[in-house]
C-alpha cells in the first residue's frame, strides 16, 4: 500500500524556526542534546539488581515490571530498556516501537522532556483528543493535527519506525484515523507534475475545506488564476501552488499574517480527510505499531483506574475504545509496567537502587543548606531550563559544600521530578524543585494564527463612513468607472438628499469608517453645507487644547528630577531570560521603552495596553525587578483581593531565587502579617508589596518607593487616583489595561503620552472556541465532563449572589461527581481564601463565582467558562470573562448561557453574535468598537471627549489629535502631502486578479499612504507573490504611485493633461527651477509660469498615448 510522505524542503530564501519543517510532526522534534554524564547514565541501571532479567524477558515476548522509578526515574529506565533493545542508537538494528503511556495527559509531556535528558533518540509524542463529544469539532485542532502527524510517521514507507512515542492513557483510548483513510484523502503535490484546480477545489469542498478570498486557518483555500493557497491540518505553514495551466511551476510556505512566501518546497503531500460522519475509517495505535515493539505503562494500577474514569465521562459521546479492549490490544506485545512501588508479578522483575528526594522548603536562605543535606557525599546534578537560570544557580550554590568539592554540576533542560541513584551517589533534581515551584512545560514554537486587524478593512456596504471634505456619509460599494480617459476604482459614498460622492481608490485616505460614542445612526452631512466644517474646526480646536495641556504636563513632569535607574545587571537579564516562553515582538518593543524610560532622570509614566494573556504581568514584573535591585520598593496596585492573591503568588515563584521580599495588602491579609508588612515598608524591610486600595491609604509609608504599578487604573476610586497623581510627581509609573488601544489612537497620542501596545498574541495559543447556547442540562454535561475528563477546571460565572447557591443546586444535579467552590465578594477573607486556594491547588473542579474573577486570574488549566445570563453583559464584560481561559497552550471553550425562557433583545442578540464572531486572540479590538474603542478613548483622553469622537468619527478624532500634536511639537506632518495625479490610462485592481475586498482596499491604503519609490516596489513583490504576475491596470496603477512619490520629493502637488502640455502645480519654485535647468540639458522643456504652475509642452502622438505619456513623465522627474 503506498504510504503518505513527508515534504521535501527545497531551500528558505528566510530563515524558519530551527529543527521545524512544514509538518505538525516537526513539533516533536527537540533541539537539546542531553549532558554526555547524564545520558550514560542509563548504562549504569543494568547493573541493578534484576534489570537484565527484564531485557531478556522483553526480547524473548514475555513481560516485565522495573520499580524503584521515583520521580522521573520512569524516564531514565526506559532509556536504559530503549537501550538495551538496540533502539537508543547503538549498532544494534532498532526491533521496534517503545511505547511509554503515563496515567494523565500532561505527564505525557513532562515525559518527553524528562527522557530527552538520558537519551539522545527523539520521542514522538501522542497527545490526547481535546476535542471528544464536541459535536462541532474545529479544523483548526492543533492536538488532532498531532495525531495524524503520528499516524503518518508510523506508516512511512522504506522508513525505519519511530524507536520511541509517548503518550496517555487518555490518548490511546480515543481512535486514531485508519491509514487507509488517510491513503484515500492525501495527494502528492510535486513541482513538474499536474493538477486540476477545478478538480481539486471541487475535492476540497467536498472534504469540509473552505473556500476563501484569503487563508489563514487550517482546512481552507483560495484560488485566484493560477494560484491555488491550501492549507491542510498537519502543515505548520499554508502552501502556495502557482501553476502554468494545470502543471505546478512552484510550491512554497507562506505567512498567514503578511501573506508572503517563506520557503519553497520541492513536493509535500496534502492531506484532506472526509467529514461526513462514518466516513473515516478509524484504528488503534495497538494497530499501526510494527512488529517487535514493546508498550511500558507507567504506573499501571494508576493507568488502569484512568482509563476506566475516562471512559465512564465520555465513552458514548466521544467514540472512545473500552479500556478493557484497549488493554488487550496493548497485551499483544511485551509489556513493561514501571512504577515506584511495583505490584507483585510472576513476570522478570527489577528493582531500581533509586530513591526519591526531600521535598525543598522554597526559601532563599535555606535553599543551600537543604541541597547540601540532601546532597551530602554525593554528585548533585541541578537541571535548569535555561543558561541565565544556570548563572543564577551558580552564584547562589558557589559557597555550598557539593560546589566547594567541585561535585555541583549543571544541565539543560527539564526535569519533573528528582530523584537519588545510590550506587552512583548521584542526586537529580530541577530548579523547579529547589525553589518549590511548578515546572513549565515548554512547547514548540507553531506558526502563528492571527492577522492584525484594522477597522477600514471590516467595511461593508451600507457602513457609515467619514469624508474629510465632505463629512460622515454611506458606503455604497466600489465601482468601476471612466474619466478624462482613465479608468480606476472608485468608493461611491451616499450623503444627505442622496447625493453621491464617488472617490477614487488612489485618494482612499480621504474616506474613513465612522465609529461614534452613541448608540444612534449618525446624520448624514449635506453637501455644500457650512454645518460639517464648523463641527470639524470645533473638534479641532477642542484637540488642540487638550493636546496643548498635555504637553505642559509633559513639559512639566520633564523638568523635574525623578530617580534615573543604573542599567541593566546580570541579575536583570538572568532573570528575564528565566522567563519560561517566547516573548512577542511587542512585549520586547515595550520593555526596551520601560527600560529606557527607567533610566532616564525624570520620572516614566507608561501606559501599557494590551489584550488579555498578551503578557503585560511579565514586563511588570522586569520592572519590579530593575527597581528593586537599585535599592527602591515596587507597590502594585490591583482593583480586586483576587487579582492581588494571583500576583502575589505570580510575583513570589518567578523572584524565588533573588533575595528580594515580596508582600501583600488585601483582605486576605491577617492583622499580624499586616502589621509585619506595613512595619517592613517604613524600615525597608519589604522589597515590593502588592495590594488593593488599601495600599492608597494614608497610613502606608514608604522608606524609598522608586516605582507604582497601577493595574486596570479607570477600576479605583477618585481618592485613590488623587493618591496616584500625588505619586505620580516624584516616583515612576507604569499603568496596565487590559483595555485594548487601537492603532490609530495609539499613534495619535504618541507625542503626548508615553504607551506600549501588545497586540501580538502569544506563540502556541488557540483562539476561544465561543458558543452562545440556552441553558442546556446535557450540553452542560457534556462540557463539564469533557474539561474533567482531562484533568481540566471550570468557572462557571453567575454574577448575583442572592440566588448563587441556587444555581450551585443545580450544577451539583448536572455532574455529582464534581466538586463545586463558591466565590463572591461578600465571602469573609477565610471562606474566600480557602476557595481560590482550593481551586489554584485543583482540589475545586467548579470555581462558581460572580465577576469577582473577572480580572486577571490565571488559572492554565481552567479551561472551559459558563457565563450564565450572558445577555445581561456587555461586550467588552463577556470578552474580559471569556480571557479567563485559553491561557495554555490546550483548547479552551466559553459557553455563553441565556435562560430558557428569557427573550433575546435585539441588541443582546447582536452583542452574542459579535463575541461569537470576534474570537481570535487579540480579538478585543474588534469587538464592538462602540463598546470598546470608545471606553479606551475614555481612559486616555477623558470622558469629555466622547462628544467629539461621536461628531466626527474615531479615526477623525485621531487625525485631528495627531495634527494637533505634531503641529505644536514643530514636528513635519505625519502623513504625505496630498498629490493629484490626472493622466490617462487604466489604473485598477482587476476583480479576476484580486477578488479579496479586504486585500483590495488594504493595497490601496498602502499605496496612498507610501512616499518612497521602495514601498511601491515591495507592494508589487507582494502582489505579484499572493496574486501572481501583475496586469496592465496594476503594473500602471503602481506606476502612478511611485510617480506621487517622486512628485512629492520635488515639491509638485499636481500633474494632469492638457491639450499640447502637461501642467504641474507645485509649491517648491527652487526644486521646479532646478529641474527646468536639468531638462534643459537634456534638451526638454519645462517653462515656468508663476510661483506655483509650470507647464510641458509635448507632441500630440505622445499626449494621445497613455504608456508613452507616463514615460515621458518618469523621464522628466527622474532628472531632477
Amino acid at each position: 500500500m503506498p504510504r503518505a510522505s513527508p515534504p521535501r524542503i527545497h531551500k528558505f530564501p528566510e530563515p524558519q524556526n530551527p529543527g521545524t519543517g512544514n509538518t505538525r510532526c516537526a513539533l516533536n522534534r527537540l533541539t537539546a542534546r542531553p549532558d554526555g554524564r547524564l545520558a550514560r547514565l542509563a548504562h549504569t541501571l543494568e547493573q541493578h539488581s534484576g534489570f537484565a532479567d527484564v531485557v531478556a524477558a522483553l526480547r524473548e515476548g514475555h513481560g516485565g515490571t522495573i520499580g524503584g522509578t521515583w520521580g522521573a526515574a520512569c524516564a531514565l529506565a526506559a532509556a536504559a530498556v530503549l537501550e538495551a533493545r538496540g533502539g537508543g542508537g547503538g549498532s544494534a538494528a532498532s526491533p521496534g516501537t517503545l511505547t511509554v503511556i503515563l496515567p494523565h495527559a500532561a505527564e505525557a509531556e513532562a515525559f518527553r522532556d524528562d527522557i530527552s535528558l538520558f537519551s539522545t533518540v527523539p520521542p514522538l509524542l501522542l497527545p490526547a483528543s481535546e476535542n471528544l463529544g464536541d459535536e462541532d469539532p474545529s479544523p483548526d485542532d492543533p492536538e488532532e493535527a498531532e495525531r495524524l502527524a503520528v499516524v503518518k510517521r508510523l506508516t512511512l514507507p522504506d522508513a525505519p519506525p519511530p524507536p520511541l512515542i509517548v503518550t496517555s492513557i487518555q490518548a490511546i483510548l480515543a481512535p486514531l484515523v485508519d491509514p487507509r483513510a488517510i491513503e484515500a484523502g492525501t495527494r502528492r503535490l510535486a513541482v513538474g507534475g499536474t493538477v486540476n484546480p477545478e478538480e481539486l477545489a471541487e475535492w476540497l469542498a467536498s472534504r469540509g475545506w473552505q473556500a476563501a478570498d484569503a487563508i489563514d486557518t487550517p482546512g481552507s483555500f483560495a484560488r485566484r488564476g493560477g494560484i491555488v493557497d491550501l492549507f491542510a491540518a498537519d502543515w505548520d505553514r499554508p502552501i502556495r501552488m502557482e501553476l502554468y495551466g494545470d502543471e505546478i511551476e512552484s510550491l512554497r510556505t507562506f505567512d498567514t499574517v503578511s501573506q508572503r512566501s517563506v520557503a519553497e518546497l520541492s513536493a509535500i503531500d496534502l492531506t484532506a480527510l472526509a467529514t461526513e460522519a462514518g466516513a473515516v475509517r478509524h484504528t488503534h495505535l495497538a494497530d499501526l505499531l510494527p512488529p517487535g515493539s514493546c508498550v511500558a505503562l507507567v504506573e499501571p494500577g494508576e493507568c488502569a483506574e484512568e482509563a476506566k474514569r475516562f471512559f465512564q465521562r465520555l465513552g458514548t459521546s466521544g467514540g472512545l475504545f473500552p479500556p478493557e479492549d484497549v488493554f488487550a490490544r496493548l497485551h499483544r506485545f511485551p509489556s513493561l509496567a514501571l512504577a515506584a512501588i511495583p505490584p507483585s508479578s510472576l513476570d522478570a522483575t527489577a528493582s531500581l537502587a533509586i530513591e526519591s528526594v526531600e521535598r525543598f522548603t522554597g526559601a532563599l536562605d535555606r535553599v543551600r543548606e537543604e541541597l547540601e543535606t540532601v546532597g551530602r557525599d554525593q554528585e548533585v546534578w541541578v537541571v535548569c531550563p535555561s543558561e541565565a537560570e544556570e548563572q543564577r544557580l551558580g552564584e547562589l550554590l558557589a559557597d555550598s559544600a557539593p560546589a566547594r568539592t567541585k561535585r555541583l554540576h549543571f544541565a539543560r533542560g527539564r526535569l519533573s521530578g528528582g530523584f537519588r541513584v545510590v550506587p552512583e551517589k548521584l542526586v537529580l533534581v530541577s530548579s523547579a524543585e529547589l525553589f518549590n515551584r511548578e515546572e513549565v512545560s515548554a512547547r514548540p514554537a507553531r506558526q502563528r494564527l492571527s492577522r492584525a486587524i484594522d477597522t477600514f478593512l471590516d467595511l461593508h456596504e451600507g457602513d457609515y463612513v467619514v469624508h474629510l471634505a465632505h463629512g460622515i456619509g454611506r458606503y455604497a460599494g466600489l465601482k468601476l468607472l471612466e474619466q478624462h480617459g482613465r479608468t480606476e476604482e472608485f468608493l461611491e459614498l451616499e450623503f444627505a438628499e442622496s447625493t453621491k460622492i464617488y472617490v477614487p481608490a488612489s485618494a482612499i485616505e480621504l474616506v474613513q469608517k465612522y465609529v461614534g460614542g452613541t448608540k444612534l445612526a449618525p446624520k448624514l452631512a449635506k453637501i455644500g453645507a457650512a454645518a460639517w466644517a464648523k463641527q470639524k474646526a470645533a473638534v479641532e480646536r477642542a484637540v488642540a487644547d487638550m493636546a496643548a495641556d498635555m504637553l505642559r504636563l509633559q513639559a512639566s513632569r520633564a523638568s523635574r528630577p525623578g530617580i534615573a535607574f543604573p542599567a541593566d545587571t546580570p541579575w536583570q537579564r538572568q532573570f528575564e531570560e528565566a522567563f519560561p516562553y517566547d516573548e512577542t515582538p511587542d512585549q520586547l518593543t515595550a520593555m526596551e521603552a520601560i527600560r529606557e524610560d527607567m533610566q532616564k532622570p525624570r520620572s516614566m509614566d507608561r501606559l501599557l495596553c494590551g489584550d488579555v494573556g498578551f503578557g503585560k504581568t511579565e514586563l511588570a514584573m522586569r520592572a519590579a525587578f530593575k527597581a528593586a535591585e537599585a535599592g527602591m520598593q515596587v507597590a502594585v496596585l490591583v482593583p480586586t483581593t483576587v487579582l492581588c492573591e494571583q500576583h502575589r503568588r505570580t510575583f513570589t515563584a518567578r523572584f524565588a531565587e533573588f533575595p528580594f521580599v515580596v508582600r501583600a495588602l488585601s483582605r486576605l491579609t491577617s492583622t499580624a502579617e499586616e502589621r509585619d508588612t506595613l512595619e517592613g515598608l517604613a524600615r525597608k524591610g519589604v522589597d515590593i508589596v502588592i495590594g488593593t486600595h488599601r495600599l492608597a491609604q494614608a497610613d502606608i509609608h514608604f522608606a524609598n518607593l522608586g516605582l507604582v504599578i497601577v493595574d486596570e487604573e479607570q477600576r479605583f476610586g477618585v481618592d485613590v487616583k488623587e493618591r496616584l497623581k500625588a505619586l505620580r510627581a516624584s516616583v515612576d509609573v507604569l499603568t496596565m489595561t487590559a483595555t485594548p488601544i487601537p492603532r490609530t489612537l495609539h499613534m495619535s497620542m504618541l507625542g503626548i503620552r508615553d504607551i506600549s501596545n501588545l497586540t501580538t498574541p502569544p506563540v502556541n495559543r488557540i483562539p476561544v472556541e465561543t458558543k452562545p447556547a440556552r441553558w442546556d442540562t446535557s450540553l452542560i454535561r457534556a462540557a463539564i465532563e469533557r474539561e474533567l475528563a482531562r484533568d481540566g477546571q471550570v468557572f462557571f460565572v453567575h454574577n448575583r449572589i442572592h440566588d448563587i447557591h441556587k444555581v450551585a443546586a443545580r450544577v451539583q444535579q448536572i455532574v455529582p461527581e464534581a466538586s463545586i467552590g463558591i466565590a463572591h465578594g461578600r465571602l469573609n477573607e477565610t471562606e474566600l481564601e480557602e476557595v481560590m486556594v482550593g481551586f489554584v491547588q485543583g482540589k475545586i473542579n467548579i470555581l462558581l463565582a460572580t465577576t469577582i474573577i473577572e480580572s486577571g486570574l490565571d488559572i492554565p488549566r481552567a479551561n472551559t467558562i459558563f457565563i450564565d445570563e450572558a445577555d445581561h453583559y456587555g461586550l467588552a464584560d463577556l470578552h474580559q470573562l471569556r480571557g479567563r481561559v485559553g491561557r495554555s497552550h490546550h483548547r479552551a471553550w466559553c459557553y455563553l448561557l441565556v435562560d430558557e425562557a428569557a427573550r433575546l433583545t435585539a441588541t443582546a442578540a447582536k452583542r452574542l453574535r459579535a463575541i461569537q464572531e470576534f474570537s481570535s486572540m487579540g480579538a478585543g479590538f474588534s469587538l464592538a468598537m462602540r463598546d470598546l474603542e470608545i471606553r479606551g478613548a475614555g481612559n486616555l483622553l477623558g470622558t469629555q471627549q466622547s462628544g467629539h469622537i461621536a461628531t466626527v468619527g474615531y479615526e477623525l478624532y485621531c487625525r485631528l489629535l495627531e495634527t494637533a500634536v505634531r503641529g505644536l511639537k514643530k514636528m513635519p506632518p505625519a502623513e504625505p502631502p496630498p498629490v493629484n495625479i490626472d493622466l490617462p490610462g487604466e489604473a485598477w485592481l482587476p476583480r479576476d486578479y484580486c477578488a479579496d475586498f479586504r486585500a483590495k482596499i488594504d493595497v490601496y491604503r498602502r499605496l496612498s499612504r507610501a512616499t518612497a519609490e521602495r514601498q511601491v516596489d515591495d507592494l508589487a513583490a507582494e502582489l505579484s507573490d499572493r496574486f501572481g504576475p501583475l496586469p496592465d491596470e496594476a503594473r500602471r496603477l503602481l506606476d502612478f504611485a511611485k510617480l506621487r512619490c517622486r512628485a512629492i520629493d520635488l515639491g509638485i502637488d499636481s500633474i494632469t493633461r492638457h491639450p499640447g502640455m502637461i501642467m504641474i502645480g507645485h509649491h517648491d519654485r527652487q526644486r521646479i527651477d532646478a529641474l527646468r535647468q536639468a531638462a534643459a540639458k537634456k534638451g526638454r522643456v519645462v517653462r515656468v509660469v508663476d510661483q506655483k504652475t509650470a507647464v510641458v509642452p509635448l507632441h500630440a502622438d505622445t499626449l494621445a498615448d497613455p504608456n508613452k505619456l507616463l514615460a515621458s513623465i518618469r523621464s522628466l522627474v527622474d532628472l531632477a
